[in-house]
C-alpha cells in the first residue's frame, strides 16, 4: 500500500484563499442562459422567469460570482440590445456561437438573478466589435447614480439605484481568430489601456481583468502576456488564463496530469507579470484570473460547436462527465488554492448546461453533474487561509510528467472559526494509499466530517434517471487523534477531512 505524509501548520500561512476562486460564467451560449437560469414558463420558474430548481442547486454550489455576457458571445455584443422593454429589443445574429439572440434576457435580467442567487456579478465588456466609449457608457448605465444620459436610462428602465458593479473584464481571448474583432497584442495593450483610463474616471473601486492569451497553448502565449502588462500594468488589477483540460487519449494517468499543467501556466504567466513589474521596479503585483476553466474536449466539433442554420438557444457544448473528470476538476481547484497568492478569481465554465456543473431538461428537472461535487465542497470548506505544506508522497509518470506527486492536497485553515479542512486526491490507478496528516498550531481538534467521492467506473455518469449515481459518502476509514489525522484514501479518490476544535 501506498503511503503519504502531510504537516500542515497554522502559522506557515500561503495567503487567505480569495472568495471568488469559487466563481462561474454565464454566457449567452446553447442553453446556458435560455432553458438553464432562465425560462418563464417552467413549472418552477419565478415571477422572473429564473428557473427555482436550478437556483437551489446553483445556492447549493455555492459559486460567490459569475462572469457576464461571455465569452466570444461578448466580442460582438451590443449592450444597449439588452435593456429597455423586451417587446422592444432587437433580435440578432450571435456570429460567435451561429445562433439567434432574442435579447429577452439582459444586464437587469442578471443583476435581478445574481440577487436571486446571492452571487456577486463580473461583467464584461465588448472590445471586439466596439471600445472604450461603449465600454465607458455601458458602467455609467450600471454604476452612476443618475443625473446623466445613461444612468437615467437605467433608471427609466425602472432600476433607480445603481448596480455597483466592480469586478470587470477588458474583453475576451482577444488574440483569439475565431474571435469577433480579433487584435494583435499592441492593438488590444492600447485599448484595454485608454478603456481601463476611461472605466476609473467613471466609477470608484473597479477591479479590473486584461486578457491573457487564450490558451497556454496559443502560439501568442508569454509574448501576449508581456506586450498587454507593458502597456496597461497601471491600470488593471489582473491578467486572465484561460484553461480547458482534454483527454482525446483516453488514458486517465496522462489525464490528470493537466493539474500539473495548470500548476506550470500559473507560474509562468505570474513571473511574466513581475518581469513587467521588475522592468518598471514597481512594487505593484498583477493577480491571475482563471476566469475559464474546466474540462472540455468531447463537445467541441460539429453541430455541439456551433447552431446550423441560425437557431435559438440550440443544445451546444453539452459535455457529459464522468468520474474521471471530477477528479481532474477537484485537483485544479486545489491547484488554485496552493497558488492563494496569486489567483485571487477563477470561473467555472460555465454554469448551466454548457461545460457545466449543472444540466437542465427544458420543460424538466435539474440535476448535479459528477464535477458538481468537487467544486461544491471546494466552495463550502476552503474558507480562511491556504497553509504551506510539507508533503511527503510517491511519484509517477505520465504524459510530459516525469515525476508527479500521487498525492495532491491543500488544507486551508480558518482563524476566525478554528476549522480546518485537508483534500485529498489520490492520484494512483489501483493502490489505496494510507494518508498521515499532522496538523500543528491548531489546538486540540476533532474530525467534523469526512467525505469521499469515488466509484469503480470512471466512465459513470449522472444522468436525469440515476442523478446520484457519483456522488460523495462518508468516509469508511478516517480518524483524527492528538491532532494528526489518518486515513486510507481508494486509488483515484477525492477526500475532504474537515477538523474543527474540541
Amino acid at each position: 500500500m501506498l503511503s503519504s505524509h502531510v504537516i500542515a501548520d497554522a502559522d506557515f500561512v500561503i495567503a487567505p484563499v480569495a472568495r471568488h476562486v469559487f466563481g462561474s460564467f454565464v454566457e449567452h451560449l446553447g442553453r446556458c442562459v435560455y432553458g438553464g437560469i432562465y425560462e418563464p414558463g417552467h413549472a418552477t420558474a419565478d415571477a422572473n422567469g429564473f428557473r427555482g430548481d436550478v437556483l437551489a442547486l446553483i445556492r447549493e454550489l455555492g459559486p460567490t460570482i459569475v462572469r457576464y455576457p461571455g465569452g466570444n458571445f461578448v466580442s460582438g455584443y451590443d449592450w444597449e440590445d439588452g435593456v429597455g422593454p423586451k417587446d422592444q429589443r432587437p433580435v440578432r445574429l450571435d456570429l460567435a456561437w451561429g445562433s439567434t439572440e432574442t435579447n429577452q434576457f439582459g444586464t437587469n435580467e442578471f443583476m435581478d438573478w445574481c440577487k436571486a442567487a446571492d452571487i456577486e456579478p463580473m461583467f464584461a465588456v465588448n472590445l471586439g466589435t466596439r471600445g472604450a466609449a461603449e465600454a465607458q457608457n455601458f458602467l455609467e448605465y450600471c454604476n452612476h447614480p443618475g443625473g446623466t444620459h445613461y444612468a437615467d436610462l437605467r433608471r427609466s428602465h425602472g432600476y433607480e439605484a445603481p448596480h455597483d458593479i466592480k469586478f470587470w473584464c477588458l474583453g475576451n481571448e482577444m488574440d483569439g481568430p475565431w474571435q469577433t474583432g480579433a487584435k494583435t497584442a499592441e492593438e488590444y495593450g492600447r485599448i484595454a489601456t485608454e478603456t481601463a483610463k476611461m472605466m476609473r474616471w467613471t466609477s470608484d473601486g473597479l477591479q479590473l481583468a486584461a486578457c491573457g492569451s487564450s490558451a497556454r497553448t496559443m502560439p501568442s502565449f508569454g509574448a501576449w502576456e508581456y506586450e498587454v502588462l507593458d502597456h496597461c500594468f497601471e491600470q488593471v488589477d489582473y491578467i486572465s488564463l484561460h484553461q480547458y483540460f482534454e483527454n482525446h487519449e483516453h488514458e486517465v494517468d496522462r489525464f490528470l496530469t493537466a493539474i500539473d499543467d495548470l500548476e506550470s501556466f500559473i507560474t509562468e504567466v505570474t513571473a511574466i507579470a513581475d518581469a513587467v513589474a521588475a522592468k518598471r521596479r514597481s512594487p505593484k503585483r498583477i493577480m491571475l484570473s482563471l476566469d475559464e476553466w474546466n474540462v472540455w474536449y468531447r463537445a467541441r466539433s460539429g453541430e455541439q460547436l456551433r447552431g446550423v442554420g441560425w437557431p435559438e438557444a440550440p443544445p451546444l457544448l453539452e459535455e457529459i462527465y464522468n468520474m474521471e473528470d471530477a477528479l481532474v476538476i477537484g485537483g485544479a481547484l486545489l491547484t488554485m488554492i496552493n497558488h492563494a497568492d496569486r489567483v485571487k478569481a477563477a470561473c467555472l465554465a460555465q454554469l448551466v448546461n454548457v461545460i457545466a456543473p449543472i444540466m437542465t431538461e427544458t420543460g424538466g428537472p435539474a440535476w448535479r453533474q459528477t464535477i458538481f461535487h468537487p467544486f461544491a465542497q471546494a466552495s463550502r470548506h476552503a474558507r480562511g487561509n491556504a497553509l504551506r505544506l510539507k508533503v511527503d508522497t510517491g511519484t509517477f509518470t505520465a504524459g510530459n510528467q516525469q515525476a508527479a506527486p500521487l498525492l495532491v492536497t491543500a488544507v486551508v485553515h480558518d482563524p476566525d472559526t478554528g476549522a480546518a479542512t485537508l483534500f485529498a486526491l489520490n492520484r494512483s490507478l489501483d493502490e489505496e494509499m494510507t494518508l498521515t496528516a499532522e496538523l500543528r498550531n491548531m489546538g486540540t481538534r476533532r474530525l467534523a466530517s469526512a467525505d469521499e467521492l469515488h466509484h469503480r467506473d470512471l466512465e459513470a455518469t449522472n444522468t436525469k434517471d440515476a442523478p446520484d449515481r457519483v456522488t460523495p459518502v462518508a468516509h469508511p476509514k478516517a480518524a483524527l487523534t492528538d491532532g494528526v489525522l489518518t486515513a486510507t484514501l481508494k486509488p483515484l479518490s477525492w477526500n475532504v477531512f474537515t477538523t474543527i476544535p474540541a
